[in-house]
């Protein structure tokens, strides 16, 4: 499907099983350097959320360098399929 897209919550994962988006996908902001052929290989475009935006952010700019199309979409709260 054309609008498919993968939610990407880089919270860590005891804030995650507290409650996260139905669907999404958990790697915490600190391990994605050690997941990124996991991450090449998600349905793109990913959609990043944390709890406020920030690491979500920063994974963005991280993953955007490396090539791999990705938008930040802030609060897990805001962020929807």
């Amino acid at each position: 499907m054309k609008d498919q897209k993968t939610i990407l919550d880089v919270r860590t994962k005891e804030e995650f099983s507290f409650d996260h988006v139905e669907g999404s996908i958990n790697i915490p902001l600190h391990e994605i350097p050690h997941h990124l052929a996991e991450i090449k290989k998600m349905q793109k475009p990913l959609v990043l959320c944390c709890a406020s935006g920030n690491r979500s952010g920063q994974a963005m700019a991280y993953l955007k360098r490396l090539g791999i199309e990705c938008s930040n979409g802030g609060s897990w709260l805001d962020v929807s399929f």
